[in-house]
């Protein structure tokens, strides 16, 4: 959590520099495109997979099984979702990583080993 102011002004920086780069390389107007669409794309494929995530926890109920991982998914798809919505390249790059599932089996282990460490240092506290 130190790390999180840091990381909330390191990475507008980046985007801002970014954005500014791309408007110069490629048009204001094609940047403003690019933006917008990845919003919309990212909009519509966090729905699509948030969906698929409901279904998925429910038929793991249904069943008797714990929705473990498929919950990590939906937290997943959700944080990508957010992501992709907001303005920038950086953060689409994460959003699209997050939102697709076969970068996303690649990142389930870094997520878990977070929520450990959080469990671990009592920043999480889990109630039965």
């Amino acid at each position: 959590m130190r790390y999180m102011m840091l990381f909330l002004i390191i990475v507008p920086a980046l985007e801002i520099g970014l954005l500014i780069l791309s408007g110069q390389a490629f048009g204001v107007p094609a940047t403003i495109l690019l933006i917008i669409a990845t919003g919309i794309l990212g909009a519509y494929l966090a729905k699509k997979q948030g969906l698929q995530a409901i279904r998925n926890v429910q038929d793991q109920i249904r069943t008797g099984q714990l929705p473990g991982d498929v919950i990590v998914d939906g937290l997943s798809i959700l944080v990508g979702g957010v992501l992709l919505l907001t303005p920038g390249f950086i953060t689409d790059a994460l959003g699209f990583t997050l939102l697709f599932p076969q970068t996303r089996k690649m990142i389930k282990p870094f997520i878990y080993r977070l929520f450990r460490r959080w469990i671990n240092n009592g920043n999480v506290i889990i109630y039965r």
